[in-house]
């Protein structure tokens, strides 16, 4: 009977262990996918702010984030630096991002 709780605890503790490391990978995953989100809108951000392509920086920004399944919340120019926030739902929480793109300085 011993042996039986012993091996019924051993599985728990397993399942416990595997279910934990899946959300741990998942959110590595949504991790990631927020912050290519933020890169590509601020590249975005900063090619229309010089006039490399069409359109209002910011609109770009949320274009670009809407199109990677994400929300740019904040988007900040300095001359043709673009700063852009951008998050994405996971579950009970949101993940958020911010990335910088322009010109070299």
């Amino acid at each position: 009977m011993a042996g039986t709780v012993a091996s019924a605890g051993i599985a728990a503790i397993g399942a416990a262990v595997i279910v934990a490391a899946a959300g741990v990978g998942a959110a590595s995953v949504v991790a990631q996918r927020v912050a290519g989100a933020a890169d590509a809108a601020a590249l975005a951000a900063a090619d229309a702010a010089s006039g490399a392509v069409l359109g209002v920086p910011c609109d770009r920004a949320a274009e670009v984030a809407s199109a990677m399944g994400a929300r740019a919340y904040a988007c900040d120019l300095a001359e043709l630096i673009a700063t852009v926030s951008v998050s994405v739902p996971f579950g009970a929480f949101e993940v958020t991002a911010t990335a910088r793109a322009g010109p070299p300085p």
